[in-house]
């Protein structure tokens, strides 16, 4: 009764407090008024939309820089100094230039294809152009907690370094205008479709099948596009007639570090979040690329009888390749057996198997990229077993189904590559010509196509 006096009298006086202009009947029910429901309903859809993660964003772009780094100068150096003098020069610009088209064809249309919904009939396996040009992207637009901007670039980074590692496989004998017409065409007919199928949406994703940073989008995809390419350029002049040793392992040395170091921007970067996952994916990384070391190393001793510094780095690089698809779904102690085992098979791979089937892989992309993706993305179905220290399968699914999943996905992608590298090797050979004349492969492709040399 005193309240209802009270309101009268601040009534008379023109008084009417805050959010009581209007006062409920006696006995009914408060309603909310329609702004407080519009505030209600507002409150909800901001909470429901994503929101950006400083953090996160920052560890995206320094991840991002490491992948850069990983290829110049990491990629370039570690090639380099594993061909002759004469074409060392060769090797840099061929790296450093495929990592430049495919970036700029990236922004044009790879990423759209890649990383958005395509016709109906071709999703499975293609994009669409939705994106083509980056078309519709802004500073506010996000890709869960990181800037849609950062995650295309990191993107971007993955499409350029795939296939900067297919030179190593016919270096010292293509022609750079050859490579070039190539590196694009296999960037639209092999990298963007298995990027899709795996990581966009596509038919292997929808599959079940698990690559965490790239073992058949990167390494499988990759090695046998390069054991292709050595296969139709055929070998080196007088390969196998004559010794045709690295000129300098201390750039290989220096490249293979900086590999190492860029690699925890390629795997850790990969769960898009600075978070525990990254942590786990840090972790086994380095306990896999050191176990690959050793495991190279041991064989290589018991074989030749001597340990090699070019032994260790490949080693590094086998260790690394192998834990890229595992290293989001495992625990360290799979990461040290799958490192183990990669640096053991690969070491087989580019000495007895490169041996027995005849073939002039300049490099060992196909040994050590080819290989080493097949054991990790095939290791990765077992390992994610909680009894092995993996994270588990999904609701349903056994070892052996997972382990099938990802051998169809192995299968489809070196099919896939296969085919379709033939086909454009093939057709870049029949307008251009593939390989360099003989006087020029003899003479060295730093003078013969670029008209400098490395050492004065």
């Amino acid at each position: 009764m005193k309240q209802i006096i009270v309101l009268f009298f601040l009534a008379f006086l023109g008084i009417v407090p805050p959010g009581m202009a209007q006062l409920p009947e006696e006995g009914a029910a408060p309603v909310a008024s329609e702004t407080q429901e519009a505030q209600a309903e507002s409150v909800a859809v901001e909470e429901k939309k994503p929101t950006l993660d400083s953090g996160s964003t920052a560890w995206m772009i320094v991840a991002t820089v490491l992948v850069i780094m990983m290829t110049i100068p990491g990629l370039a150096l570690f090639y380099g100094g594993l061909v002759r003098a004469k074409n060392v020069l060769s090797v840099l610009m061929h790296v450093f230039v495929t990592f430049c088209l495919v970036s700029v064809l990236w922004a044009l249309f790879g990423y759209s294809l890649a990383f958005t919904e395509g016709p109906s009939k071709l999703d499975a396996v293609i994009g669409g152009l939705s994106k083509a040009f980056l078309r519709g992207l802004t500073p506010d637009i996000l890709n869960g907690v990181i800037p849609e901007y950062v995650f295309a670039t990191f993107q971007m980074t993955f499409a350029a370094i795939t296939p900067a590692l297919i030179v190593g496989s016919f270096a010292e004998r293509i022609k750079f205008s050859a490579l070039l017409w190539f590196m694009g065409g296999w960037l639209i007919l092999c990298y963007v479709p298995i990027a899709h199928m795996v990581w966009g949406g596509g038919w292997l994703a929808d599959l079940g099948a698990k690559d965490f940073a790239g073992g058949t989008v990167v390494h499988v995809n990759a090695g046998i596009a390069g054991l292709i390419g050595a296969l139709v350029l055929g070998k080196r002049l007088r390969y196998g007639r004559e010794a045709m040793p690295p000129h300098n392992l201390g750039l290989t040395m220096v490249g293979a570090s900086l590999l190492w170091v860029g690699w925890f921007g390629f795997n850790v970067g990969s769960e898009l979040a600075a978070d525990g996952i990254a942590g786990m994916v840090l972790a086994n990384t380095q306990f896999a690329t050191a176990a690959a070391v050793l495991g190279w190393m041991a064989v290589e001793w018991m074989v030749k009888g001597k340990p090699s510094m070019l032994g260790a780095a490949s080693g590094a690089v086998a260790g690394l390749v192998a834990i890229t698809p595992a290293c989001g779904f495992v625990g360290p102690m799979g990461a040290i057996v799958i490192g183990a085992l990669a640096g053991a098979v690969c070491f087989w791979a580019v000495t007895n198997l490169k041996s027995a089937l005849g073939y002039d892989d300049s490099l060992d992309v196909f040994g050590v990229h080819g290989v080493g993706g097949i054991i990790g993305a095939i290791l990765t179905g077992v390992f994610m077993a909680p009894k092995l220290g993996g994270v588990g399968y999904p609701e349903g699914v056994s070892m052996g189904a997972q382990v099938g999943k990802q051998a169809i996905a192995t299968l489809t992608t070196i099919v896939w590559s296969g085919v379709l590298s033939f086909v454009l090797y093939k057709l870049i050979d029949v307008i251009l010509g593939l390989r360099v004349s003989e006087e020029e492969e003899r003479e060295g492709l730093d003078l013969s196509s670029h008209g400098e040399k490395a050492y004065n």
